[in-house]
């Protein structure tokens, strides 16, 4: 795809942190964004920000068609576990040979390790054909969903499914915030003391939210059609990264906590399969085929300088 040239791109998610950063870099890189958004209150807050709002939901399949054939290409950025929405798409797109980027999650790999490390490292081969990986239960039906999407290459559409790891920095459209961080930073704020799942040695993946919508926009322009990426620049444990935040809120030592009370607080998804899990993975396609070059490299760096700011 010619890099000079002007696309219209809708986006669902828009008012999200994923999907707002990506329609800000959209926007900085010259293309025209139409954004899914649910109240006439966002939608006005996503006019001013140079989106063109679409008033809608997920679940509105005639519109996420019309809109899907009305645009030069789409990103999915909402739901990575809304079935009917990638079916939507696909299904609008199909023949057209029009770009549809997917947004997944490294929680595909995530072992309900309840703090303890994990060696398994994960690599892109293992969503291809032939591969014998298998999910754990509880995100099979993602891992179908990227698969369908994926399969929609075979059916006229240039798809691709990026698969982010915990991304940290702050969002540069409406949604400020990701999940993990900010899950551990308002519960320290709230109690005063800030709490890992046992004794933090579960690490994950990362990346920063400015180097994932480059990535974004590189898919956009050159990813082949039925590619899978994942999107980490390096990893942590979260005995690092809760020492950092406590460092960084200027509170005393990290206290663990036992899976339940865990689940307690932050609900059993969250818990176990984004906190307490390890999620272990490298993106070396992204490097390879889209010479994706990300700028920032430490989440722990990242915590003790800018989170005191926020």
């Amino acid at each position: 795809m010619d890099r000079g040239c002007r696309m219209r791109v809708f986006v669902t998610g828009a008012t999200g942190f994923i999907g707002g950063s990506v329609a800000d870099r959209l926007l900085r890189a010259g293309h025209q964004v139409a954004g899914l958004v649910r109240t006439a209150e966002k939608a006005q807050a996503l006019g001013r920000l140079g989106v063109t709002p679409v008033l809608g939901t997920l679940d509105d399949r005639d519109l996420l068609g019309e809109q899907a054939q009305a645009a030069d290409a789409v990103v999915n950025a909402a739901d990575s576990d809304h079935r009917g929405a990638a079916e939507a798409l696909v299904e609008a797109l199909a023949g057209s040979g029009k770009t549809l980027l997917h947004t997944s999650g490294s929680s595909i790999v995530g072992s309900d390790s309840r703090g303890a490390a994990s060696g398994d490292v994960f690599e892109e081969d293992i969503l291809d054909k032939g591969s014998a990986w298998r999910p754990a239960d509880d995100k099979q039906a993602r891992v179908e969903i990227d698969r369908y999407v994926r399969a929609a290459a075979d059916r006229g559409v240039r798809s691709v499914v990026l698969c982010n790891t915990l991304i940290y920095g702050h969002g540069r459209g409406l949604g400020r915030d990701s999940v993990q961080i900010p899950a551990l930073v308002r519960q320290a704020r709230a109690s005063g003391v800030v709490r890992r799942i046992g004794a933090g040695r579960n690490i994950w993946s990362n990346v920063h939210i400015d180097d994932m919508a480059d990535l974004y926009l590189l898919a956009l322009e050159s990813a082949p059609a039925g590619s899978f990426y994942f999107v980490e620049n390096g990893e942590a444990s979260f005995a690092d990264v809760t020492d950092a935040i406590a460092e960084a809120l200027g509170l005393g030592p990290v206290e663990e906590w036992d899976a339940a009370a865990a689940v307690r607080e932050w609900g059993h998804e969250l818990a176990l399969f984004a906190l307490g899990s390890n999620s272990r993975v490298r993106a070396e396609r992204a490097r390879e085929q889209l010479g994706w070059r990300p700028r920032h490299t430490s989440v722990t760096d990242w915590i003790r300088t800018e989170l005191p700011k926020a």
